[in-house]
């Protein structure tokens, strides 16, 4: 995409959706900590039922670590990978009170040196709870990003480099979230609905589907 398309494209997103979020239900930095850990090959949708049992239990590194293992994995047990999940969550509880003084790091290297944090997880906490300009490339992301020509790229760290070059810096904030929601319900992987996507005629995918 030339630059002037891709300056097109998120004002049409943006007009579509001016307040884009991330679809987890959350209320702190570390309820959203928590969710996107367990968010790893699970829906959005079958991370909140989880989450909405298990908040209101606790919500904080000390109430999660005083549930132990045991007692988490019985909050999350419908979540993929449950009992890695719950080690990890409980490992990084340890962290961010031995560390922290219990509160989510505003810091990439410290996130990342969370159990069951990598890179991506850590762009989700910049972004979305700290409101840093961070690209946080999941799938959809990486699909919408090759598939359009926006920013094309071999592997998500590629995608995510192209990425912060190429988006103009009034759409950082919010790029990642109205990407990620445009690969979610318009640009789908087995059949793009391109009859309703409102970038069409910017999008060089070659193989549109028809109306």
């Amino acid at each position: 995409m030339a630059p002037g398309e891709v300056q097109e494209m998120f004002e049409r997103l943006r007009e579509l959706n001016p307040h884009p979020t991330t679809e987890l239900e959350y209320s702190t930095p570390f309820e959203l900590l928590v969710a996107v850990i367990l968010s790893a090959q699970a829906t959005d949708v079958g991370v909140n039922k989880a989450t909405r049992r298990l908040y209101p239990v606790a919500n904080t590194p000390a109430a999660i670590l005083a549930l132990g293992e045991e007692g988490l994995k019985r909050h999350i047990s419908t979540i993929g990978l449950f009992n890695a999940k719950a080690k990890n969550v409980i490992a990084t509880c340890r962290l961010l009170l031995e560390r922290h003084d219990g509160e989510v790091p505003r810091d990439r290297a410290a996130l990342e040196a969370l159990p069951g944090v990598g890179r991506k997880t850590a762009n989700v906490v910049l972004n979305t709870a700290f409101g840093e300009p961070a690209m946080a490339v999941d799938t959809h992301i990486f699909r919408v990003s090759n598939r359009t020509g926006l920013a094309p790229g071999k592997d998500v760290r590629a995608v995510e480099d192209a990425l912060m070059r190429r988006v103009p810096p009034g759409f950082l904030q919010d790029a990642h979230h109205w990407l990620i929601l445009h690969g979610r319900y318009v640009c789908k992987a087995r059949k793009p609905d391109c009859p309703q996507c409102v970038v069409r005629d910017l999008c060089h995918y070659p193989d549109k589907t028809p109306a």
